[in-house]
This record gives C-alpha cells, sequence and structure tokens, in this order.
C-alpha cells in the first residue's frame, strides 16, 4: 500500500519503507515538507474521465456590486497578497510591488479581533476547507480560469498544512517550537518549521531563498 502527503506529494511506500503506515508513530511527519501523518491519504489509481453530464455542472456564480461591497478590508489585503505572490512568481516585479502596497494599505484598515485566539482560527480555517475552497474551484472550473485553478490549489495546501500546524502546537503548547524556526514561502504562503528553509518549497516548488523567517515570536 502507498500514501501519499497531500501537500507535497511525496510516497510513502509500505513495501519499500518494510513498515506498515498504520504503525508509524502519531507524532510521524512527512519527510519533505513537515506535515502531519493525517494530512496522507491511500494513493488511488487513476481512471479516465467521464463526461460532465449537463446537471453536474456548478451553478454559475456572479459576482454584483452588493456582494463586491461586502467584501472586507482583511479580504481584499489578502487578495492583493495573493496576487502580488502570483506576479513574483511570474516575475512582474513591478507589479508584485502595486499589489503589495495595495495589501499593506487594507492591512492597515483591517479592525482588530478582541477574542483573537487558536480555536476561533481552527474553525475558521476548518470552514475555508470545507466550504470556500470547492465554492471557489467550482467558480474557477466553469470560467475555466487556470489562474484561479492554481491558487485554488495552492492556497488549500497552505491552508491544510497551517490547519495542522495549529492542531499541533494545540496539542504540544511551545514545546512544539522548541529550538525551530517558522519560515515562510513569500510565494505561496507555505508555512515551515524547522531550522532552516527546505531546498524546494514543497508546493510552489520556488527555491528555499524565497522563504522567510518570522521574527520576533511573543512567549507564550
Amino acid at each position: 500500500m502507498r500514501y501519499v502527503c497531500s501537500i507535497c506529494g511525496y510516497v510513502y511506500d509500505e513495501a519499500r519503507e518494510k513498515l506498515p503506515f498504520s504503525q508509524l508513530p502519531e507524532g510521524w511527519q512527512c519527510p519533505v515538507c513537515k506535515a502531519a501523518k493525517s494530512l496522507f491519504t491511500p494513493e488511488q489509481k487513476e481512471e479516465a474521465p467521464k463526461p460532465a453530464k449537463e446537471s453536474d455542472k456548478p451553478e454559475k456564480i456572479s459576482l454584483g456590486e452588493e456582494e463586491a461591497e461586502k467584501i472586507s478590508a482583511g479580504e481584499l489585503a489578502a487578495l492583493c497578497s495573493n496576487l502580488a505572490r502570483g506576479c513574483e512568481k511570474q516575475y512582474k516585479n513591478q507589479e508584485a510591488v502595486l499589489f503589495r502596497q495595495l495589501a499593506d494599505y487594507f492591512t492597515g484598515r483591517v479592525p482588530k479581533v478582541p477574542e483573537a485566539d487558536i480555536t476561533t482560527l481552527l474553525g475558521l480555517l476548518s470552514e475555508d476547507l470545507k466550504d470556500g475552497y470547492p465554492l471557489l474551484r467550482s467558480a474557477a472550473d466553469e470560467c475555466s480560469d487556470r489562474g484561479t485553478k492554481r491558487i485554488c490549489v495552492w492556497g488549500e495546501k497552505v491552508t491544510n498544512m497551517l490547519n495542522s500546524l495549529l492542531i499541533q502546537y494545540q496539542k504540544e503548547g511551545e514545546a512544539f517550537l522548541s529550538d525551530k524556526e517558522i519560515w515562510v514561502c513569500t510565494v505561496c504562503g507555505f508555512i515551515y518549521v524547522g531550522e532552516q528553509p527546505p531546498e524546494i518549497c514543497p508546493v510552489c516548488k520556488v527555491p528555499g531563498w524565497k522563504f522567510e523567517k518570522v521574527e520576533g515570536r511573543d512567549p507564550a
């Protein structure tokens, strides 16, 4: 049996490793991206895609003026930040700088959240994974928007990893970060916990020098 990391695609082959995946300790992590054991899934055999029926097509989603007005400053900041990273990935530095300036502007207009804690954040991440990304993926498929599809793939992997890291931190506390550093990919936002950043980002495949170290963590 083979198990695949849903973040970086690393394959754990039981026949090669001589140890059933189920017997790995719960604290075992992906050797490439440090994803938790829970983020591995059994390898599925690829099947030929079936022609889509008219009833299977997702409902069209349109964004009118009323809906656009409901987008918060935080959402606009995240949108501009993602666009900046996308431009950087395409080596469009001038556009990346402009989107980053917009992201900083909207970030400054985000109101403070009085009760921001790990439980609240985990709830929001779970909502994104359960409802947000499937909705975005359906809209991108309907419009054949390849750019949005790529952002969706990257974003879902990054969100899954962040969700996994928060669960581990919730269980272990500061011991989880003992003698470790936190690194963030400046292109896709992937978070890596370790002494040094990975040689290549497991999500967007940019080189390790694109990672930045998170400085100044406040003690618990």
